[in-house]
């Protein structure tokens, strides 16, 4: 099932999204999207609505330096347990909405990464229980201030911008995440290709990791790490990332 969120003709809805590429309908699910959906009996063709990040994340939980080709490219070795950073929930913004430069930064790069959203409340859930506990999976784009990240020596700034997270452009469950491309496209030119097989970290293990440390709720979404070929963005530009099985999300780039 491909689960999303849009703003349709009668207001902003949980749906799930089905039909044939380019003529998907979206069918309302009321309240939410967790356990077994229920269906309001409204529908909308998808394209006469806007589609939104598909959840409100309570959290986003990343993990850097998740493939050993990128921990190089950023001048380190790769680490022997997953780094946790954390970005603010106001950071998420949809497809087609803008990422914003902020003046204050002279570098913004794209990260695409594949990520997992959390379906129950969770604590110190074992890595071959963790498909119990997550609701399926999405694409992300982890936006950062290369500059202010490297100058601050901690990265909460860097990556904590408002629509630093475009999400979407909807999740799937019942999928395999354990081998499928993830690709970074910046007007069009391939700049990060890569597969989820290479990440150091599973998902499994991704998810033991940090329920260990935190309690995960409904909605908490896990970015899993970029592959190499980070790059900066600038102004005018479009920044597009697809993961095999889920879609693309894309995103044009201006300045505040």
């Amino acid at each position: 099932m491909k689960l999303g969120r849009v703003a349709s003709p009668d207001g902003v809805a949980f749906v799930a999204v089905e039909g044939e590429p380019g003529q998907e309908t979206a069918r309302e699910i009321a309240e939410h999207p967790f356990g077994t959906p229920t269906f309001t009996g409204r529908s909308w063709q998808l394209s006469q609505t806007r589609i939104l990040a598909p959840i409100l994340a309570t959290k986003i939980i990343a993990i850097g330096k998740n493939y050993a080709a990128h921990a190089a490219e950023m001048g380190g070795e790769a680490p022997a347990d997953p780094v946790i950073f954390m970005k603010p929930n106001t950071s998420i913004i949809g497809p087609e909405a803008p990422i914003v430069r902020p003046p204050s930064s002279e570098r913004v790069d794209y990260e695409g990464e594949f990520a997992i959203v959390i379906g129950r409340p969770c604590k110190d859930v074992p890595a071959a229980k963790a498909g119990e506990v997550i609701l399926g999976y999405t694409v992300a784009n982890d936006v950062t201030a290369r500059d202010q990240q490297q100058h601050d020596g901690q990265w909460t700034r860097g990556k904590g911008y408002d629509t630093f997270c475009p999400l979407g452009p909807w999740i799937v469950t019942d999928f395999d995440p354990s081998d499928v491309q993830i690709k970074t496209e910046l007007d069009g030119e391939v700049k990060q290709s890569s597969r989820t097989s290479l990440m150091l970290h599973s998902v499994g293990e991704i998810v033991e990791w940090v329920s260990r440390v935190m309690t995960l709720l409904p909605g908490d979404v896990i970015l899993t790490g970029t592959p190499e070929g980070i790059g900066p963005m600038t102004a005018g530009q479009r920044v597009s990332v697809s993961v095999e099985g889920i879609g693309t999300l894309s995103n044009p780039v201006v300045d505040k």
